[in-house]
């Protein structure tokens, strides 16, 4: 019993000892005339968060907020030994009414701040050739079937039967962007595993391009059906070119994240 108290009074030493050393270790380094200067002009460089919009059943993704860290900008400035506002590192502060916290919602649109639009393929046919020879990125919905491993797009789970097995697929191969495109069908069962809702805010068939061109603006997610022409989508993306609309793949158009 005398040893096991000896044992513990080490133990309880040598954590105080490791705490004061480090609160000393703290001390130091804020009087250090560089963190000093970081410290000061740190409120500079803050970048508020914006708040997801929720409307009804509808939500439009925020943009996390940005808050400098001291400490490891310092110590990327350290050699320098000066400030200098490029090195300054960056922590992520979430939204306080986020896109993480209301997984029940449906989004229709990314941030209409940023230029960035999202294309999702119905299937693979002579559009998603074309978009792959030419390197733009898309989403694929796939089911069990038609699922291949590192494909080059996005690819999203659309089997109502066997949905828990592509999920698990998905997750595997370390593919999963945990992203639904939503059917009456689907709707539950996306809830169910916590995927995000995503309803397109347009759909191109092919009849109907030119009331798609009229309605393209920052955050448009575009539903490619299968009838689509390869001439519409050549236009269309003349036109998001022209509108400077960066095409990206839906889990960066819905993310929060602040680049």
């Amino acid at each position: 019993m005398k040893k096991y108290y000896e044992y513990l009074g080490l133990i309880i030493i040598m954590v105080f000892s490791f705490y004061y050393t480090e609160q000393i270790a703290s001390i130091v380094l804020n009087k250090n005339p560089l963190m000093i200067k970081i410290n000061n002009e740190k409120e500079n460089y803050q970048v508020e968060s914006v708040n997801a919009i929720i409307e009804g059943d509808y939500i439009t993704p925020g943009i996390n907020g940005l808050k400098v860290n001291a400490k490891d900008s310092f110590y990327r400035m350290e050699q320098l030994n000066t400030f200098n506002a490029y090195y300054l590192i960056f922590d992520e502060v979430k939204p306080l009414v986020s896109l993480q916290d209301n997984k029940d919602k449906i989004i229709k649109n990314g941030n209409k701040n940023t230029n960035k639009v999202s294309l999702i393929l119905e299937e693979e046919n002579n559009i998603s050739t074309y978009l792959k020879n030419n390197n733009i990125k898309a989403n694929l919905l796939v089911n069990l079937n038609t699922y291949k491993k590192n494909n080059y797009f996005e690819s999203i789970n659309n089997d109502l039967v066997n949905f828990k097995s592509l999920e698990n697929n998905l997750n595997l191969n370390k593919e999963n962007k945990n992203i639904c495109v939503l059917n009456n069908e689907l709707k539950n069962i996306c809830l169910k595993y916590h995927n995000y809702l995503i309803e397109p805010t347009l759909e191109l068939n092919s009849t109907n391009y030119l009331d798609v061109k009229k309605n393209l603006q920052n955050g448009t997610i575009i539903l490619i059906k299968s009838n689509a022409k390869l001439i519409d989508i050549k236009m269309l993306l003349k036109s998001l070119s022209f509108k400077n609309l960066n095409i990206v793949p839906l889990s960066e158009l819905i993310s929060e994240k602040n680049s």
